[in-house]
């Protein structure tokens, strides 16, 4: 999907520089802490070795544990994972757009020049990849060898974020792979950087409407983009997005035990009993700190 920024926002309010606290619709009911970040994605795959190798040579990755047929991966030295994945017996690879579900988990890496060392690391591996420039951030697009998508981006300063009325400006333009290169310096890449995290995760839905029900009203996010096409952006703390959702996959079912597939994603607040609670009295699924949203997609809610 290509949509610019002047044909998107053209027949809106003006464009003005967005300040903190004026952006975004809050829910109704609860709202999540500002101290809201991501934690792991945990992933099923059909073959672990090959998918542990991909995310090491292509991503970066660094393997800090591994436990029978789940292997745990993460920017070099860190104590956090970023990625879990789990081999199942039986698992076979999905086409993208095929199943309801994850569409792509996002890494944010600290800072423009590390996206240009990337850039250039898959250059000279030879690898394909998407690219957008989204305005509150840059970034590029791939999918693993079970077609499961990944971003792999960075954020632009919030001080060049920009508003219309109390919606933030996103847009998918033509990404500048020039001028992030050149931000490298010509440094090699060397792995995912200290201060790699979690930035968002994408979800196809069956509904917006529901996926606002369940994400903002009933667990607690803001709506901070709603007149992209097709598409819901969610955050928490003013970020542009936690978390995407969209219906770009009319028709597709959800993932099924043997589908490669999202586990399970891990929302990190100090408010997880007050979410968790919201989200059980509307009604929707919950099994301890495990909540699921109305098409079977799991995200555990946890202080930790």
């Amino acid at each position: 999907m290509s949509i610019s920024s002047q044909n998107l926002f053209g027949r809106f309010p003006a464009i003005q520089p967005a300040v903190a606290g004026s952006y975004g619709e809050a829910p109704h009911s609860r709202r999540f802490s500002p101290a809201l970040r991501l934690g792991a994605v945990h992933l099923q795959v059909s073959h672990l070795e090959r998918s542990s190798a991909w995310y090491r040579q292509v991503l970066g990755l660094a393997e800090l544990a591994r436990e029978g047929d789940t292997v745990h991966l993460g920017a070099s030295g860190a104590s956090e994972p970023l990625v879990v994945l789990e081999y199942r017996a039986g698992t076979t690879p999905i086409r993208p757009g095929s199943r309801l579900g994850l569409y792509h988990f996002a890494i944010l890496l600290p800072d423009r020049p590390a996206l240009g060392r990337f850039v250039e690391h898959l250059a000279n591996l030879g690898a394909r990849a998407g690219a957008a420039d989204h305005l509150v951030s840059e970034a590029l697009y791939l999918q693993d060898p079970d077609g499961l998508g990944i971003e792999v981006y960075c954020d632009r300063p919030r001080a060049d974020w920009q508003q219309q009325g109390r919606e933030l400006q996103m847009a998918t333009d033509p990404l500048d792979f020039a001028a992030v290169v050149a931000s490298a310096q010509g440094a090699p890449w060397t792995g995912m950087p200290v201060g790699t995290v979690m930035g968002h995760l994408h979800l196809h839905v069956g509904d917006l409407a529901r996926a606002s029900d369940f994400y903002s009203e009933a667990l607690g996010f803001d709506r901070m983009v709603w007149r992209y096409p097709g598409a819901l952006f969610l955050g928490a703390g003013g970020y542009h997005h936690h978390l995407g959702v969209n219906t770009w996959a009319p028709g597709a079912p959800s993932p099924g035990e043997h589908d490669a597939k999202l586990l399970e994603w891990t929302i990190v607040t100090p408010d997880t009993a007050e979410a968790i609670a919201t989200a059980a009295s509307a009604g929707f699924r919950v099994h301890d700190d495990l909540v699921l949203d109305p098409w079977g997609t799991p995200v555990r809610v946890s202080a930790r």
